[in-house]
């Protein structure tokens, strides 16, 4: 018998998306992290950033992402009707493990999609053990 469990984290629409961690806003990407025999793929939403302006790095075991985002509008020179959209820096830390092998993480950003590869040490990637008869 084969059971798939598949866990979702589902947002409070209440829930502040910002998290005030600088001067500014920083809001917090959404994120799907998934699972590979050979790597973890992470997905993130980062709209308006662009591959110059994201800044990843891993050290110990966490995983931190920085996506700077230039205003859209001069304050100075914009009167606006109506103002919904939040611009702000994308922030977020994870802590992936040391698990990883660092020299071959790749990252890739493409229509204000984020997609970072992260290839498993050779130590920790599933292995076949042949069995020998004697």
């Amino acid at each position: 018998m084969t059971t798939n469990a598949t866990t979702e984290k589902r947002q409070d629409p209440t829930a502040s998306t910002v998290e005030r961690i600088r001067a500014g806003q920083a809001f917090v990407p959404v994120v799907d992290i998934i699972e590979k025999r050979d790597e973890l793929l992470l997905v993130a939403d980062v709209p308006g950033a662009r591959a110059e302006d994201i800044d990843i790095n891993y050290e110990k075991g966490e995983l931190s992402i920085h996506a700077k985002i230039d205003q859209r509008q001069k304050a100075e020179e914009t009167t606006y009707l109506l103002r919904e959209y939040g611009v702000g820096d994308f922030y977020r830390t994870f802590q992936i493990g040391e698990g990883i092998d660092q020299g071959k993480i790749e990252a890739e950003v493409k229509n204000g999609v984020l997609k970072l590869r992260l290839p498993k040490a050779e130590a920790l990637k599933p292995r076949k053990i042949k069995v020998a008869a004697s």
